[in-house]
């Protein structure tokens, strides 16, 4: 469904007054954090910026097709990185989580998740609940990249905590990056303004 710049603006305003961060905002529109934070300001002086809102609720509605979007990553890190070379599997919250179970379950890996919060854009922290990165080759997982703020600082933490970053895979690149952070990055669709 296309919404107009109008009801994206209602979408993003009820959204935060349910206590979504912009970073949240974001993850639930499929729109870079610089669209939402446009979106939410008051006089909209700031020039709009440029962005593809991705919509992939026919994927997610069905474990199945989550499923079957996390076995082509699967494939792709197989490709890229090799079956074996890949220890853990990280899923940027909250929409990477899922496609991460499955592609790291078809890779024989272990599990964990990046986590969003409110301190900044891209701003997060590995979660300690599930694997450790320390010493572990890793595959990083998300729905969209967008400007990349938030895939960088998953790349940093998991470096500060000791891992080695070998692939990044994203379902959909709205950038023309085919690296980040010297990491090699992966969309399995390429959504760019032209």
């Amino acid at each position: 469904m296309v919404l107009s710049i109008e009801e994206l603006k209602a979408l993003a305003s009820n959204l935060m007054k349910e206590g979504l961060n912009t970073q949240q905002i974001a993850d639930e529109l499929s729109l870079s954090q610089d669209t939402i934070t446009w979106l939410l300001s008051e006089t909209g002086e700031a020039e709009r910026p440029s962005d593809v809102r991705i919509g992939w609720r026919t994927l997610g509605v069905r474990p199945q097709r989550i499923a079957a979007v996390g076995a082509v990553m699967a494939d792709v890190a197989d490709e890229e990185v090799g079956q074996h070379e890949v220890d853990t599997v990280v899923g940027i919250s909250i929409n990477g989580i899922a496609f991460a179970y499955e592609a790291a379950r078809i890779l024989d890996s272990d599990m964990t998740v990046f986590r969003t919060t409110d301190e900044g854009e891209g701003s997060g922290a590995l979660s300690n609940k599930y694997s450790q990165v320390a010493g572990k080759k890793v595959v990083i997982i998300d729905d969209v990249l967008s400007s990349g703020k938030t895939m960088s600082k998953t790349i940093e933490s998991i470096r500060s905590a000791g891992g080695e970053v070998s692939l990044a895979i994203v379902l959909v690149n709205k950038t023309t990056r085919n690296e980040i952070d010297d990491v090699p990055l992966r969309g399995l669709i390429r959504a760019v303004v032209v």
